[in-house]
């Protein structure tokens, strides 16, 4: 009764203003990664304290991130991390176009 293509996929969160999509390069250690990010910039991201133990990254991940006031352009948090299947669902949508080298 829904639509297969959609199937397990549920809501995605989109960017907002100020945030953008990145994907997982590597592990840096100490909670720390390497993204690059659909702004075409690489940043150095960790994960706040207030979700350290709810989220799991690995390499080639799809995340949200969100650019710190202060060195906005080489930092910033990982504030969201998407499923595989939110992942495909971002693909066909388009809002991986600038990152699909990395994918």
């Amino acid at each position: 009764m829904g639509n297969d293509d959609d199937e397990g996929v549920g809501r995605v969160r989109t960017p907002d203003d100020g945030e953008h999509l990145a994907v997982v390069l590597n592990k840096m250690g100490y909670g720390r990664f390497k993204l690059y990010c659909t702004d075409e910039k690489e940043r150095i991201g960790r994960i706040p304290g207030s979700k350290r133990r709810e989220m799991w990254v690995k390499a080639d991940d799809v995340v949200l991130i969100e650019p710190w006031d202060v060195q906005g352009d080489e930092k910033c948090d990982i504030i969201w991390h998407y499923s595989n299947a939110q992942k495909n669902w971002l693909e066909e949508k388009g809002f991986l176009d600038e990152v699909t080298d990395f994918l």
